[in-house]
């Protein structure tokens, strides 16, 4: 179970409004690191989306700390994630279009379908409406995924 994930932004505090619209949650200062602000959804899982100002670097070290870098090297990141919403196909659509940001229903090749929504159209994150996170459900039980991966590897 994944709790929480961190993106980044060119406007993170509208960022964290649009993504709090979509999980029908709300956006507050991320008090951890100035100019971030997080997406809550208010569920029984925690589930957090942290949305720090583009280019910010976490570094490790003895202490947990943030740090802007001087130039963003990347456009576009392998990183994303899906997220079930408690909204449907339709209202995702508009929230995205409302904000020019490109959105497409895809069906992942048979086995469930996701909403993809490219958060200001650099940062791509997956919306699961009701009937889309029980088919994701549904694949990703061990017997769906056993059948998947065994018949990948004899093609």
């Amino acid at each position: 179970m994944i709790h929480h994930i961190s993106i980044a932004a060119k406007q993170p505090l509208h960022v964290a409004e649009v993504i709090a619209e979509l999980c029908q949650g709300q956006a507050f200062p991320f008090p951890a690191y100035e100019g971030s602000y997080i997406a809550l959804n208010f569920d029984p899982h925690g589930t957090m989306v942290e949305v720090l100002p583009q280019g910010t670097e976490l570094i490790p070290g003895e202490t947990f700390r943030m740090s802007p870098m001087q130039a963003p090297t990347l456009t576009y990141s392998a990183f994303h994630a899906a997220i079930s919403v408690p909204i449907s196909e339709e209202q995702v659509h508009a929230i995205a279009q409302r904000e020019g940001w490109h959105v497409k229903t895809c069906d992942r090749e048979g086995y469930f379908s996701v909403i993809e929504v490219w958060i200001e159209n650099q940062q791509l994150l997956e919306f699961l409406p009701s009937t889309f996170a029980a088919q994701y459900r549904s694949f990703m039980q061990p017997d769906m995924l056993e059948q998947f991966v065994t018949a990948g590897a004899t093609a």
